[in-house]
């Protein structure tokens, strides 16, 4: 195994495409260069761990299917790197083997093709501008109608996970598919951000588990809990009259705003069940 070398010092980030799609890859690489990244692309498998072995890169965008290497092994071969580069995978097989493949080898995100080349560009300089670096998902459970994952304590986590995600939900309806992600989105925001006090060294457990007549997620922080009494800068402990109380609290505590997430998520699912400590909840949509 070869390890990274740098082959010329630059104070811009670099980027490989990896796609067989010429095409998208002139485009990409075109408008990564446009915002000021260092981009180039190869059109195989194994001339992206060629160039990825010898060379150093701080994001590889890449397709899985790609010709004489699967863009899957590819990502293992990266991932076994002393120093490995994030890697958003980008592909149009979006079956559950595939998209839990990926997680599995550890990608930092997944993208599902066909998708516009700005708003890829926009996510790889989202990866590039991250301040910390993000810690990789650990997978407890990988079966389709059973994901569970140990989700380090970052705010960027919960966006990772969702791409993963969203793609074992592409056959439900759209409203359902959009209830459950909001729900899962503040559900996991509140874990990850007063559970875990943002800390990475800390992990929120996550279950998603699908039925034919339902989704179920579980959610599990590592944080000691919280008594709904004690939030009075949250909305769901305003008195009826005053459905606007907790802003005033918000503010003086110079909490950012919102405090509505866990009423909204109570619309948003069928069932919203926390354990006696209130550091795990369960929420559950019927189909």
């Amino acid at each position: 195994m070869c390890h990274i070398v740098p082959t010329q010092k630059s104070a811009r980030k670099r980027v490989l495409v990896v796609d067989d799609d010429r095409g998208l890859s002139h485009v990409l690489v075109e408008m990564l260069r446009a915002s000021g990244v260092e981009a180039d692309a190869v059109g195989d498998g194994v001339s992206a761990v060629r160039r990825i072995e010898e060379e150093r890169f701080h994001l590889v965008l890449l397709d899985i299917g790609l010709p004489r290497m699967n863009g899957l092994d590819v990502l293992k071969r990266i991932q076994a790197l002393k120093s490995p580069p994030p890697v958003v995978v980008m592909t149009a097989d979006d079956t559950p083997g595939t998209v839990l493949q990926a997680v599995k080898e550890r990608a930092y995100r997944y993208l599902s093709k066909p998708a516009p080349p700005k708003s890829i560009v926009e996510i790889a300089n989202e990866v590039l501008a991250a301040k910390d670096k993000s810690l990789p998902i650990e997978v407890v459970s990988s079966k389709p109608d059973w994901v569970e994952l140990l989700v380090p304590c970052q705010l960027e986590s919960v966006d990772r996970i969702q791409s993963f995600l969203a793609p074992l939900d592409a056959q439900l309806p759209e409203e359902t598919r959009e209830s459950v992600a909001r729900a899962f989105r503040e559900l996991a925001m509140n874990a990850i951000e007063w559970g875990g006090g943002l800390d990475p060294k800390h992990k929120v457990r996550i279950a998603c588990i699908r039925t034919r007549r339902m989704l179920l997620y579980r959610i599990q922080d590592p944080g000691p809990g919280f008594h709904p009494e004690n939030l009075p800068h949250a909305a769901i402990s305003n008195e009826p009259d005053k459905p606007y109380s907790h802003m005033e609290v918000r503010a003086k505590k110079n909490i950012r705003p919102g405090g509505f997430g866990l009423l909204m998520t109570q619309a948003m699912v069928d069932e919203l069940v926390y354990n006696e400590a209130h550091n795990e909840v369960v929420f559950v949509k019927y189909l």
